[in-house]
């Protein structure tokens, strides 16, 4: 059987081991952390995402503890209201879903064999061989080889030595600063900064806050904001500036405490009774960043997917949905494949014009919606206002 080798145990490495070994695939993912789990803390998942969930089979368990978005309210920075919408019956059943980020990186997992799993191993490139191509594997955070003999592999096979892996694919799943990019593209560089922060986190217990909405966003003012829930009893928060606009003590330390609370100072009351009740450990601060879209995202029996093949700003609502439909193409174009190399081409050329549009629109969408000009955020205020609750609804089910 051939072996595909899957660089990362995120959201979207899980999601290509499935895909992979629906087609037939041996697969091995090779995970850094000594335990696979995932930073952050909700996913908006648009149709477009519980599509490909549900072709891996896996909707119904995100389903079952996600929250369906259906009402809404659009808000100005002090908490008045600008638009209050409903999707429309026809659109209700296939409005998008939020949901806890360990509820949906924790069912890729269940679905996830263990023994698919190397964990406590850092990957440092790869090698194109004659008769596949080797992973170059680190050290473990114990200072021990990542390699494991070829007595400890599936199907007892030599395909697994000491400081390296081998197989007939590679997939470089390992997130924004990829080790496989790296080796692809050596010349590339840094990731584009964006000029914003955010802070993001999770709140219980604060449910009557929203009443019988689903979300609330908040616009003007250079600031971003909104809360929605993801679960029973969870709710997502994210706030997001330009960094420039925080004070030069929040900005230099990039401490969550001190950040949500130079939002708190700018957000209305509704915001802070969410986000306040979150402790130091439900939340994160990020500078945020995206890259260029690239022509070529692999060479030969190697390729790319989620954020290691077209990192995104948060504002597209699809980081996780576009991981999860490159999963899904990368699957399908494996499937029957004799010819390795053009099959991933194939698959590159089905997926990259997508997911560049979306990281263009990503950018777009974000200098809206934190633009500090006055004139702008007073077109802004009767503009959503006209729009018809509708194109609202159409653009939440885009993400």
């Amino acid at each position: 059987m051939r072996t595909a080798l899957i660089v990362g145990a995120g959201i979207g490495g899980l999601a290509a081991g499935i895909a992979l070994r629906q087609a037939g695939w041996r697969v091995r993912i090779f995970e850094r952390a000594a335990n696979p789990r995932e930073l952050g803390f909700a996913l908006n998942l648009a149709p477009n995402a519980m599509a490909a969930l549900d072709a891996l089979g896996l909707a119904e368990a995100v389903r079952a503890t996600a929250h369906r978005t259906v009402h809404g309210e659009i808000r100005r920075p002090d908490g008045r209201p600008l638009k209050r919408f409903s999707l429309p019956d026809d659109f209700a059943a296939h409005a998008p879903m939020v949901a806890l980020r360990p509820t949906v990186h924790g069912a890729l997992l269940a679905a996830t064999p263990p023994e698919d799993l190397v964990l406590g191993c850092p990957v440092t490139g790869f090698d194109v061989t004659a008769s596949g191509v080797a992973l170059r594997l680190g050290e473990s955070s114990s200072g021990e080889s990542s390699g494991v003999s070829s007595g400890d592999s599936p199907d007892d096979t030599p395909d697994e030595v000491a400081g390296s892996a081998i197989g007939e694919l590679v997939v470089g799943a390992d997130g924004t600063r990829s080790a496989i990019r790296r080796t692809l593209h050596p010349q590339e560089g840094p990731v584009r900064a964006a000029g914003l922060t955010a802070i993001r986190g999770v709140a219980r217990g604060t449910g009557d806050v929203l009443g019988e909405l689903s979300a609330a966003v908040y616009f003007g003012g250079g600031c971003e904001a909104a809360t929605a829930r993801a679960s029973a009893d969870a709710i997502y928060w994210f706030a997001c500036t330009k960094t420039s606009a925080l004070p030069d003590a929040v900005r230099s330390g990039g401490d969550a405490v001190a950040v949500r609370a130079a939002f708190m100072d700018r957000l209305a009351p509704a915001f802070g009774a969410i986000a306040g009740a979150s402790a130091p450990d439900e939340m994160r601060v990020d500078t945020l960043g995206d890259r260029d879209p690239i022509a070529s995202w692999g060479v030969g029996p190697v390729t790319l997917l989620g954020d290691a093949a077209h990192p995104m700003l948060p504002q597209t609502g699809q980081g996780a949905a576009q991981a999860l439909e490159d999963a899904v193409a990368l699957g399908r174009a494996l499937a029957d494949a004799t010819d390795i190399p053009a099959a991933l081409r194939e698959y590159e050329r089905v997926r990259a014009g997508k997911t560049a549009a979306v990281v263009r629109r990503g950018r777009r969408i974000a200098a809206m919606l934190t633009t500090d000009s006055a004139v702008l955020d007073a077109v802004r205020a009767p503009l959503i206002r006209s729009i018809p609750a509708r194109v609202i609804a159409a653009a939440f089910l885009r993400g």
